[in-house]
């Protein structure tokens, strides 16, 4: 974030993300192999995209869009038809054409809160170690679940919150706030969006039973 003392600063305005469609006009602005305020337009091809960034973290609900990009777009603005920044350039396929990545204005926004509240990005930690799990038809028809997998806990982290809470290596964590967990990254998704230090409630499939745990998600610190 960038601080500038001054006022009637022009700025762009951000844009709704979800409001989005596919085939929806977008514009990229950036300075490819330093040529300064250049602009290339495509459409939107598909939103709530997941790529992986260098670190492996999942980044959920990207636009995936047509704009040509270069070295030189990465944070720029990708803008609607209106000049509302809706995304904020981020990656390409190399070995591809028109397969553009931008995070979402969204997502961007989020961020900004975030940082003007706590000085960082505040994310939840629940203290599992878990992997996917496929469940037998049988499971999925007796408890009614609307998917069928969910992430088998593998081990805890004593001192963290799911430690102390009745979670036990074995269970099967399938749901999250009311929210079906699949696989793990829909846990990381569903940890993302929680408030840290407030309940969630996770839903459990231990043996022939389900049962529902409250947990008070603490902040990931690495």
């Amino acid at each position: 974030m960038i601080r500038a003392d001054g006022s009637g600063l022009p700025y762009a305005a951000l844009g709704d993300s979800a409001a989005l469609k596919g085939g929806q006009l977008v514009i990229a602005i950036g300075n490819p192999f330093g040529f300064q305020s250049s602009v290339s337009t495509g459409v939107v091809s598909a939103t709530g995209r997941g790529m992986r960034s260098i670190d492996r973290r999942l980044i959920e609900n990207v636009i995936q869009h047509t704009a040509p990009l270069n070295p030189g777009n990465s944070g720029g603005p990708l803008v609607d038809s209106r000049g509302r920044v809706v995304g904020i350039n981020t990656a390409i396929i190399a070995a591809a054409q028109g397969l553009g990545f931008a995070v979402p204005s969204n997502t961007a926004r989020h961020v900004v809160s975030q940082i003007l509240a706590h000085g960082r990005v505040r994310r939840g930690y629940l203290g599992i170690g878990g992997r996917q799990r496929v469940l037998s038809r049988r499971m999925v028809r007796y408890f009614e679940l609307p998917r069928e997998s969910g992430v088998e806990v593998v081990s805890l982290d004593p001192q963290g919150p799911a430690g102390g809470s009745g979670i036990r290596p074995g269970d099967v964590v399938v749901g999250m706030n009311g929210h079906p967990v699949e696989s793990v990254d829909d846990l990381h998704r569903l940890l993302s969006e929680v408030v840290v230090g407030e309940p969630a409630r996770i839903d459990v499939l231990r043996g022939t039973e389900r049962t529902t745990v409250e947990v008070a998600i603490a902040e990931e610190t690495a």
